[in-house]
């Protein structure tokens, strides 16, 4: 046994410390059920165990890859075999719940889903929201700047941390657990945190912001013939809903088709329009809220924004719905899929679209790409399926991001860069900006030892 594993269970419990088939019983994320593969699984209780943890693996110059809940898309939390996995699930209290300040502390490893029902609980709302809600963890969110479904209203997670708890790659604890709107204080060190993929700290402990939990609830799923309709419709109501429009997912055709074919979907109009939408917005007057966002969608067809519309009568229609977007696996079962989040300009999306699907046809007939997205915040989401055995990711990598740089977009939106998307950060950050990073990694983390090989090139 190794010095430093013997060292971990000395310090840490026999408990925390797992090693061999214990450790290749667990899948090695939600995307891929391969046995996972590293040096050992340390799973803490809190915050000062993290620290001794890391204390001890920076005396070893042991490599450490941090794992939430393994809903990631960049393989940034896969770890190799002579890593050590450093897992929070074990930290998935909530602590405090304060209605008047409208906080919550949590710790990291609570799923996004506990910390929405707590909040609920209160009458509160804690605004994030993506489909992974009941698998991905809040420290996940944090150190990915997860945005989801809300983003148009709420803003991503940088929007709603007030203060963290973070512990340094030599052990040191960093902690900030701001509870203020405002505190400018100095830098505002949490941020070092926030987006950054654990590679220059691990985040134990989060404040949330938490929003007055909305009353009304109003969505509907309508048809159009084009993305200029799209866009000219969602203008009009983010200005007529007076604020309250909190979701706008786009779903192109080719979406909308696989999603209630092999998607196992019910299609609850036809499916030959080129673009669906499935709009939401929430408020504070169940009636007039209903009323106003009903007026919106009739203007809208008399216009001619909207070809079809349906409007859910219940809240299982209304998941119903949702679910055709969110509940994608389905359609990704039994085929090679590259899975992509992109931003770039709303004004460049139908164009962007209409390039990679095209160059997709031209390399892999038998293939498709399937594209959709949150668009309002400028982030489109894509699904390529080459249907061909020769086609490797690199090949689908230069289709989907080569024409970004043609628009000023980003290889990645929501997802983060992690392993897979290390090789295209320099089409979205410029040297200097990647030079920085690397100076503030060398700062915080002088031997590599957390996340390695993640985010930066080498």
């Amino acid at each position: 046994m190794s010095d430093v594993l013997t060292a971990l269970r000395a310090a840490l419990g026999e408990d925390a410390v797992s090693t061999g088939p214990a450790v290749a019983a667990r899948a090695t994320s939600y995307w891929d059920a391969a046995p996972t593969r590293a040096r050992a699984l340390v799973r803490p209780r809190d915050t000062a165990a993290v620290s001794r943890m890391l204390a001890i693996c920076h005396a070893h110059d042991q490599p450490v890859v941090t794992q939430g809940g393994l809903t990631g898309c960049v393989a940034g939390a896969v770890a190799g075999a002579e890593e050590v996995i450093l897992s929070l699930e074990r930290m998935n209290a909530i602590e405090a719940i304060d209605p008047l300040g409208a906080t919550a502390t949590v710790q990291a490893g609570v799923t996004l889903q506990a910390v929405q029902d707590a909040a609920r609980a209160h009458d509160l709302l804690f605004a994030l929201d993506l489909g992974a809600r009941g698998s991905c963890t809040i420290g996940g969110n944090v150190a990915t700047n997860a945005g989801g479904i809300n983003v148009l209203r709420y803003g991503m997670m940088r929007a709603l941390v007030l203060g963290l708890e973070a512990v340094l790659a030599d052990g040191t604890v960093i902690s900030s657990l701001n509870r203020m709107l405002k505190n400018n204080a100095g830098y505002d060190l949490k941020q070092l945190m926030i987006g950054t993929e654990g590679t220059l700290g691990v985040v134990t402990r989060v404040v949330l912001r938490l929003h007055p939990r909305p009353v009304s609830r109003d969505a509907a799923l309508v048809a159009m013939d084009s993305f200029d309709q799209v866009t000219t419709l969602l203008g009009r109501m983010q200005r007529d809903l007076a604020g309250t429009l909190s979701a706008f997912e786009v779903m192109w055709n080719g979406y909308y088709r696989a999603a209630t074919d092999t998607g196992g979907h019910r299609a609850a109009m036809g499916r030959e329009h080129p673009f669906y939408v499935l709009l939401q917005a929430e408020g504070a007057d169940p009636a007039g809220d209903a009323a106003r966002f009903a007026q919106r969608l009739e203007a809208a067809l008399e216009a001619g924004l909207i070809v079809d519309a349906v409007m859910p009568q219940s809240e299982s229609e209304r998941l119903a719905l949702w679910a055709v977007r969110e509940n994608f696996e389905a359609m990704l079962a039994g085929r090679q899929t590259f899975l992509y989040d992109v931003s770039l300009p709303v004004s460049a999306m139908a164009a962007y679209a209409e390039a990679v699907q095209a160059a997709c046809a031209a390399r892999w007939p038998q293939g498709r790409c399937i594209v959709f997205g949150h668009i309002a915040d400028g982030n489109v989401h894509l699904f390529v399926q080459p249907g061909s055995d020769e086609a490797t990711h690199a090949d689908s990598d230069a289709i989907v991001y080569a024409p970004l740089a043609g628009c000023e977009g980003s290889v990645s939106a929501e997802h983060g860069i992690g392993t897979e998307k290390i090789g295209w950060l320099n089409r979205s950050r410029s040297a200097a900006e990647i030079d920085l990073m690397r100076l503030l990694k060398r700062s915080l983390d002088p031997k590599n030892l957390l996340n390695p090989g993640r985010v930066l090139p080498p």
